[in-house]
């Protein structure tokens, strides 16, 4: 520890005027190849960024279309290089991979690669006394925040390096190992950010803040295209960049992997390691010890040039679904750099003018200090790598989660898990997973054992990440490998993947039962088509099948606009589009329950038309949540509404308006007045979080607030300066999983099977129970945290407080949910709520509303 607060004490003293310095020289000129990468003699076979370009890299911001091309000329240009495209993003964008070694490598690439991997098996892999002869690997990643991208425009120059400096430079690295070079882990962002950028230039370039040109437009260039941030994918993999990353990640298993930031523009450049009292109780203290030994590279570079610098604050290294902690539970030494941001071409700091240029010219730097301590510190690296990986002793224990009925959430929880190459088995018929185990790993124990005790109060991110707790689904740890009995298969395949029966042509009726997630992409299908669908809001017992409430029922003879032949066709086309399967009900009567033709039984439901408000101080990450639950996963149909357009829009058109977490003050009072006139009968306004507050405020709802401060003298106390950050910190919930207790019985809660449901809790806002004892069934109880930080006090003040409130305002509907039901796209456990409330919000009684 002496050691290593020595090193810190001497990145603070690094001198701030050759910072000012280098930041201020020619920052509205063009720079020499120089500027970026040391004089060396380059193959003049290849080309540069600037010969390409026609413009220097730093001028402008390169589009992810020029970089793509400028990678595939290198590739065609070196034989050091194989490109490879390891994925698509959501635009369509390619997502690109350069393979580096040596040409004498390039050749035989496979097997490298197996020989790499092999080298971490136990008993059997190569043995340690030929180290030599494994290759190690280096992941190098750039801008995975579109608006961040000096990574981005960095990665051209060191790719160019890399290509055509003298062999001699690059020996060390290329001889020996592999680098996968990633010049752009998010181009949909990026893109969407250089055309900003480069769209608000000045020639006689404008360092003001307050310029256009540093504001950008909402949702902004840091998230891919349904405006997510990517650097909390690593771990719930929800998107095709993820995918396509962690696939390659896994396939070459590298020992270090960079991941090229920006951050404010007032500070410095920060690289790894960060807090010591934030990192991950499962994070070897070797792995820490490596992040410092590479830092002293990092610092070396920085200084050459005179770049201020600091490390060891600031960040840390907790969360797994981060680029730069990821690789941490995988033997693997993740480094985050985080350089201070111009936003744009210049402008003013607290450090003096920040140009572009200089912006580029760190990251070049740390990138290529990067691939001088992998050359260096390979076999410290390797044997590293080795020793997590055989050292490692689960014996036989894993995980076994239940299906909990629900098909649909049980094969995404396994997808999620075989993405991250852990062993998952199913026992089912090969239609139905009923349970599965998944193997202990370093990851799996990781991604699925809750924690409580912390070093640290303070968290860059949030502080737990349980998955089975995100699907809502029961497990257990247990030991001795998969249970004996059953039909338990070891397959990559997930039990909707194989072809259901088709559904018998029905004289009556056809029902769906309500049981699995993807209930509400079926119902809406069957809705679009004009069908007259009803839903049963009791259980009930049909042909000797328990069927619970929530069972969609589609009648033929009732269903008059069509024909039996269509309605059957229809039916059959859902089902082989959804993996669902229907009951074809020849009679209205059933053999426990209320008969299908029940008026109280059975409500006829409409067709969502859905309209989710946006910009002004909407949560742009909270709108992606709900923006790609319905697109992506339902295939409903969404309006992206802006705030300033709702006082002018035809809301007619919805039945259904969303409103995440924000500020709606720019809906002004034109804006609110609409969204009272629009709600009435049949029509539903979800809020989640302060819109439900707003929504209070405005006269639609009766939420009451609950304060959740600390009910202690903690405010009277005093308290040493030094600590009012931490302090401060202290009380913030960044992240933890709670137990609320729903009420099975409402629309809200159709599909569900057991009461007692985690809820993911961001934030310390708490809404009251409501007066009425029918408009709250989610409720939360005393000693309810189940994994995470939570603030003092904060327990106890949740205890008894709603975690949704179902209002009523002049016949329609107002749901209010106190957090955020559709985390990151990966809670699917609290996301079935929100589906039931865009499905069934309207069929809730006004008898059960505040």
């Amino acid at each position: 520890m002496t050691k290593y607060l020595c090193f810190i004490a001497f990145l603070l003293c690094t001198s701030a005027s050759a910072q000012i310095r280098a930041q201020t020289t020619n920052s509205g000129d063009s720079k020499d190849l120089t500027y970026y990468l040391p004089d060396l003699a380059y193959d003049p076979a290849i080309t540069t960024p600037e010969e390409f370009l026609g413009w220097q890299i730093g001028d402008w911001h390169i589009s992810h279309d020029l970089q793509q091309a400028y990678v595939k000329l290198l590739a065609s240009q070196s034989d050091r290089m194989t490109l490879e495209v390891i994925g698509k993003s959501y635009e369509q964008r390619p997502l690109l991979n350069l393979i580096v070694t040596s040409p004498d490598n390039q050749g035989r690439l496979e097997e490298l690669r197996t020989k790499h991997a092999t080298w971490n098996v136990r008993n059997g892999g190569v043995k340690a006394n030929e180290i030599d002869d494994v290759p190690a690997v280096l992941y190098q990643g750039f801008s995975i925040h579109g608006n961040e991208p000096s990574g981005g425009n960095a990665a051209p120059l060191v790719a160019y390096y890399l290509a055509a400096a003298p062999y001699a430079a690059v020996a060390k690295v290329l001889d020996d190992n592999i680098v996968l070079f990633d010049p752009c882990y998010n181009p949909d962002g990026f893109n969407r950010f250089a055309s900003w950028a480069n769209s608000h230039k000045n020639k006689a370039l404008t360092a003001d803040p307050n310029d256009r040109e540093y504001n950008e437009a909402y949702p902004r260039g840091r998230t891919n295209h349904y405006w997510f941030d990517l650097n909390r994918d690593w771990l719930p993999v929800q998107h095709p960049e993820s995918r396509a990353r962690i696939e390659q990640f896994h396939q070459w298993q590298p020992n270090i992997l960079t991941d090229h930031h920006e951050m404010g523009k007032d500070a410095t450049f920060f690289f790894m390691p960060g807090e010591p009292t934030r990192v991950h109780p499962m994070t070897p203290k070797v792995n820490q010890g490596l992040t410092f030994k590479i830092g002293e590279y990092h610092a070396a570079a920085l200084d050459e040039i005179g770049s201020l610098y600091y490390s060891g604050e600031g960040y840390d290294d907790f969360y797994y679904g981060k680029g730069s902690t990821y690789p941490d539970i995988h033997g693997c030494v993740g480094i985050l750099f985080e350089q201070a941001s111009s936003r744009g071409h210049l402008q003013e700091t607290d450090n003096g003018l920040l140009s572009f240029a200089f912006t580029v010219r760190n990251q070049v730097a740390t990138a290529l200090s990067t691939l001088t301590a992998f050359g260096e510190l390979r076999n410290d690296l390797l044997t590293y790598q080795r020793d997590f990986n055989t050292n490692f002793d689960g014996g036989n224990a894993g995980y076994l989660v239940q299906a909990d009925g629900d098909q649909g959430r049980a094969n995404e929880l396994m997808d999620i898990i075989r993405r991250h190459q852990i062993p998952v088995q199913q026992n089912g018929d090969g239609r139905e997973v009923t349970e599965f185990f998944v193997t202990e790993t370093p990851a799996s124990r990781a991604f699925f054992e809750p924690i409580s005790e912390f070093t640290d109060s303070l968290f860059y991110d949030v502080s737990t990440f349980v998955l089975p707790y995100a699907f809502n689904l029961p497990y257990e740890k247990i030991s001795g490998g998969v249970p004996r009995g059953g039909n338990w298969m070891d397959t990559g395949g997930t039990a909707r993947a194989n072809e259901i029966r088709p559904v018998a042509r029905a004289e009556y009726a056809y029902l769906l039962p309500w049981d699995d997630y993807y209930s509400a992409k079926a119902l809406y299908k069957l809705l679009d088509e004009e069908l007259i669908v009803k839903v049963s809001d009791q259980a009930f017992s049909v042909n000797g099948q328990e069927i619970g409430a929530g069972a969609i029922v589609v009648p033929v003879a009732n269903n008059q606009e069509q024909t039996p032949e269509e309605i059957y066709a229809i039916v059959q086309r859902v089902e082989r589009e959804t993996g669902l399967p229907f009951l074809p009900l020849s009679s209205g009567r059933v053999t426990q329950g209320l008969m299908l033709g029940s008026r109280s039984a059975y409500q006829t439901l409409r067709k969502p038309e859905v309209a989710i408000l946006v910009e002004g101080g909407t949560a742009s990450l909270e709108v992606a949540d709900a923006w790609h639950l319905l697109d992506q996963r339902f295939e409903i149909p969404v309006t992206k509404l802006p705030l300033g357009d709702v006082a002018g829009a035809d809301l007619s058109r919805y039945n259904t308006i969303i409103m995440v977490d924000g500020n709606y003050g720019d809906l002004g009072t034109r804006g609110t007045e609409a969204i009272k006139d629009w709600l009435g009968p049949d029509h539903v306004l979800i809020t989640l979080k302060r819109a439900g507050t707003w929504a209070q405020g405005n006269g639609l709802s009766e939420i009451s607030v609950r304060n959740a401060d600390d009910p202690d003298q903690a405010d009277t106390l005093r308290r040493p300066y030094a600590r009012y950050s931490r302090d401060g910190g202290g009380k913030v919930l960044g992240g933890s999983i709670f137990e609320a207790r729903a009420d099975l019985t409402h629309p809200l809660m159709f599909g569900l099977r057991r009461a007692d449901i985690p809820v993911f809790k961001r934030g310390t806002l708490l809404f009251d129970l409501p007066e009425n004892l029918y408009a709250s069934p989610l409720t939360y109880g005393a000693n309810s945290l189940l994994s995470g930080y939570s603030p003092r006090g904060f327990e106890e003040a949740l205890g008894g407080t709603a975690g949704i409130v179902v209002g009523n305002y002049r016949g329609g509907r107002v749901i209010s949910f106190a957090d955020n039901p559709n985390f990151r796209a990966f809670w699917y456990g609290t996301n079935r709520l929100f589906m039931n409330a865009v499905m069934f919000g309207h069929t809730i009684s006004s008898w059960a509303t505040e």
